[in-house]
């Protein structure tokens, strides 16, 4: 082995908890940046496979009843390479010994032709796969469906298990014949909401649901795929004129499909996550690297020094110097590795929970890889360059003398007029003022750890405060219901009658396209009670705003969007019922975290429309305990499409979305207190080798062990309590930057920051300081005064 591997050996021995606290700090980096792209990697990948795989759509429309001789014409249309019409429809589940509400959303597969689109991917069960379809009706008239994967799983169903659904007014016994995955619903919902227990999907076959909604001969639902290189928009404008007479009024894009959109948010969210964390980890790693080597170069000129004198080159020193780092960022880099692989596959099982793929598992792709092992090699250079290129500079003249005595002088304080200073902190203060990159970079690299731990808990305090504000302040009925078509708004005297409704209130919903100028974009203009109790408009402030006037009131991202301001008008082209357009002012905006919102006053709204009190939704208030008897009884009402459980709806979200958020703050949490150790112990490592000869003197001097740990430590307890103010703010501005990052059209993360979270940050940082310390201090304690005064000035 030659000398200067053998002297890289040695070196690595002596500081070896230097180079293992770095080389945690590498591996977290990097492990946060191969775990969160290799399961966003991992989810694109199947995606796009099952897209491919079951040819998933390109565009979508809904419409009344078209005959299923148009498919012909639609697929003649420039622009379109397939068609594929369905007969869906939306209708109550009722689960044995079960009282909560459940939505089915029914599609009807023909056995005689396969799907060309959107085609279902058969799990398990007996159905007969052969035909492609779930079969033909029992003899005892229950109908075999397919069962939507998620929906089955939650609610433990089997092949074979019966369940009853209300279909066009009549209660039908459904038998699942097997379990299906379908692209058009990869994440299952209502509203954009995961909840897998109150939706599921059942393909049925579809003469026997066309039969029951009289749909026989016809469709209510087409997708379209596209040919190579169309034009969308021009193909969109066809299909809508096609299509219209059908009562189709919009044809709809990916963009616009639920189960695509949350899944292309899902994955722009976590690739900002994935770029942003390790970027923070890999510049604490680089700047310790920096402190740590440039300390070794100082410490080992005389070696330099003889190096030089015996004949080696500097590219030679250079190159050892840059090997002793290489060497801890590769330690970092395999950690990393094997830490991203382990908590990328978890992430990827949790994904699998909410997005379902009939194949799905965590996939590390090469280039990830090596992007990883380039940002480490990136990290290690950038972090000593500096101290490399010194030891590269000092001649053997001068290495051979020892540094110059370092500059004293008065502190801040001292200067400032503030003479009563302990003298114990005049020294601290005066070594802090010595070094002031060292110092500040220290107390940034702590800031760092605490805005970490903020992060990783902010998410838990945002999904509390979103609970807060759409469960308790913004819905504060217990139960809503909807409509199959538009009713009289007295219908709410009727359902007042139903046990234990203390107070009901009409609304009315109405799809629409807002158009303002060249800009576009379909919403739902909510139509709520002018002084609404139980349904209000809150910002994301947790502020009600009441609905006065008659113009429109648009969430902030809606108005920008469309370029609207308060005072413009805007035109509404109503996609329901009979043709008709509006023209309404913009009353008001307001900061809203859920979606792209229009809200009006029910009474405005039809007067607008040119009708009387007419209402498609109604939300209920409940005694205690009325719960089970009212959807029960709603569910012998006709008229009734369906109705929704506030508190199973957040019993459902809270089941998937309150366990990731608590491993995402365990994660956080733990990475953060691995760059508080490597800051604060490599910092109080290098000043206890600094200052040794110091501390053995003060020793003899008469000092106590407990007056010397003092100076030492101290340093890094004023450090600290630099950083945490630091680090709160720092905190508070990542946390802004990187809700900005992820809002979506759908989403914005409400910015609010419990008490709590400053403080389990704050007491975090402070246990990892205080593990740091003792370290520390057992090494002062066993300081050999001896041997360190021998050292030669």
């Amino acid at each position: 082995m030659r000398a200067l591997n053998r002297k890289l050996w040695r070196d690595l021995r002596q500081m070896w908890s230097q180079a293992l606290t770095i080389a945690l700090v590498v591996a977290s980096g990097i492990g946060g940046f191969l775990t969160t792209l290799s399961a966003v990697d991992s989810l694109a990948l199947a995606r796009d496979r099952f897209y491919a795989q079951a040819r998933f759509a390109d565009l979508f429309a809904g419409l009344k009843r078209a005959p299923l001789s148009l498919v012909d014409t639609l697929r003649q249309t420039a622009g379109v390479a397939d068609v594929q019409p369905t007969v869906e429809a939306m209708v109550r589940i009722t689960l044995p010994n079960s009282s909560d509400p459940v939505v089915g959303q029914l599609i009807g597969i023909d056995r005689r032709q396969p799907m060309r689109l959107n085609r279902v991917s058969l799990r398990g069960g007996n159905a007969d796969a052969a035909v492609g379809s779930p079969g033909p009706p029992r003899a005892d008239g229950a109908l075999p469906v397919w069962v939507s994967e998620a929906f089955a799983t939650v609610q433990g169903l089997k092949p074979g298990a019966r369940l009853q659904a209300l279909i066009n007014g009549r209660q039908r016994t459904l038998e699942m014949a097997g379990v299906a995955l379908s692209p058009e619903y990869i994440f299952a919902g209502l509203w954009g909401m995961p909840d897998q227990r109150g939706f599921g999907v059942f393909w049925i076959d579809r003469e026997a649901l066309a039969a029951a909604y009289d749909m026989e001969g016809a469709f209510n639902h087409v997708a379209v795929k596209l040919a190579p290189a169309a034009d969308e928009r021009a193909v969109i404008a066809a299909l809508r004129a096609q299509l219209a007479p059908y009562g189709a009024r919009e044809v709809n894009g990916r963009e616009q499909q639920t189960s695509n959109a949350m899944l292309s948010d899902e994955i722009k969210g976590q690739t900002v996550m994935g770029t942003l964390l390790p970027s923070i980890f890999l510049a604490v790693a680089a700047f310790l690297l920096n402190v740590v080597v440039s300390r070794l170069v100082a410490t080992q000129r005389e070696q330099i020094a003889a190096l030089k004198a015996l004949g080696y080159a500097n590219r030679s020193i250079a190159a050892h110097y840059l090997a002793l780092v290489l060497v801890i960022v590769a330690i970092g880099l395999l950690l990393g590795l094997g830490l991203g692989k382990l908590l990328g596959t978890a992430l990827t099982g949790l994904y699998a929970e909410v997005f379902r793929f009939p194949s799905f598992a965590h996939r590390m792709d090469p280039a990830l890889v090596i992007t990883g092992l380039g940002l480490t090699a990136l990290t290690a250079v950038a972090g000593t360059l500096n101290a490399i290129l010194a030891s590269v500079r000092l001649t053997p003249a001068e290495a051979m003398r020892p540094p110059a005595p370092g500059r004293y002088r008065r502190t801040l304080l001292e200067r400032l007029g503030l003479r009563r200073v302990p003298t114990s902190l005049r020294m601290i203060l005066r070594q802090m003022e010595r070094r002031p990159w060292r110092t500040l970079l220290a107390i940034v690299g702590v800031a760092a750890a605490v805005a970490i731990v903020i992060l990783g808990n902010f998410f838990r305090d945002a999904i509390d405060s979103i609970v807060d504000s759409q469960f308790n302040v913004s819905m504060r009925n217990d139960v809503s219901v909807w409509t199959f078509d538009p009713l009289a708004g007295s219908a709410r005297s009727e359902l007042l009658r139903l046990p234990g409704v203390k107070q009901a209130e009409a609304t009315r919903f109405v799809q629409v396209n807002l158009v303002h100028g060249h800009r576009q974009e379909r919403v739902q203009i909510k139509g709520y009670a002018s002084a609404s109790q139980l349904y209000r408009v809150v910002d994301l402030h947790n502020r009600v705003l009441p609905l006065v006037g008659d113009g429109l009131v648009l969430t902030d991202r809606l108005a920008r969007k469309l370029g609207l301001q308060v005072g413009d008008t805007v035109r509404a082209e109503v996609l329901e019922g009979r043709v008709r357009t509006l023209e309404l002012k913009v009353d008001r905006l307001v900061p809203e975290m859920m979606g792209l919102n229009a809200y009006m006053r029910r009474e405005a709204l039809n007067q607008a429309l040119a009708e009387g009190d007419i209402a498609n939704g109604f939300v209920l208030a409940l005694d205690r305990g009325a719960e089970a008897a009212l959807l029960d009884a709603t569910r012998r009402m006709p008229r009734v499409a369906g109705a929704f459980s506030k508190a199973s709806m957040l019993r459902n979200m809270q089941e998937v979305s309150a366990r990731n958020i608590r491993i995402m703050s365990l994660v956080l949490t733990s990475f953060a207190a691995v760059i508080a150790v490597g800051v604060v112990y490599n910092n109080a490592r290098i000043a206890l080798a600094e200052r040794t000869w110091e501390l053995a003197s003060l020793r003899v001097l008469g000092f106590t062990r407990a007056e010397v740990s003092a100076l030492l430590l101290g340093e890094m307890a004023l450090s600290i309590a630099l950083a945490l103010p630091l680090g709160m703010l720092l905190g508070l501005g990542l946390v802004h930057g990187l809700a900005g990052a992820m809002a979506t059209d759908q989403f914005q993360f409400p910015i609010v920051i419990q008490p709590r979270t400053y403080v389990w940050a704050g007491l975090c940082v402070l246990a990892a300081a205080l593990a740091s310390a003792l370290v520390v201090r057992r090494q002062i304690d066993r300081l050999d005064m001896v041997a360190a005064l021998k050292t030669r000035e």
